[in-house]
């Protein structure tokens, strides 16, 4: 399978995913459902079906959309700004390594 990348850096590299305030997670499902990426799924936590945080790496880096979707506004992603920051640092390192 060959490696995912994003402008030139490994799509691994980028810590673009969502995460679950399980305090005001109502666990509907409806990030499950809307989400076609595979980015989340169920687990079992004290008796309770959960949604949680499966495939990091399948979130489409900048796409935020299931945190709209959220009836509770329990999912929220990093700052886009400062994810272009660590992708721009990153090609610079890669500019370099490829340069030598």
């Amino acid at each position: 399978m060959a490696e995912r990348v994003f402008h030139g850096v490994s799509r691994s590299k980028i810590p673009w995913y969502p995460t679950i305030d399980y305090k005001k997670c109502l666990s509907c499902g409806k990030c499950l459902e809307f989400c076609k990426h595979g980015v989340f799924d169920f687990e079992e936590k004290q008796g309770k079906r959960v949604p949680f945080v499966k495939n990091a790496d399948n979130c489409i880096v900048y796409c935020n959309s299931c945190d709209a979707i959220c009836p509770s506004a329990a999912i929220s992603h990093p700052s886009k700004l400062e994810i272009g920051k660590i992708i721009s640092e990153l090609r610079k390192r890669i500019e370099l390594r490829t340069n030598r």
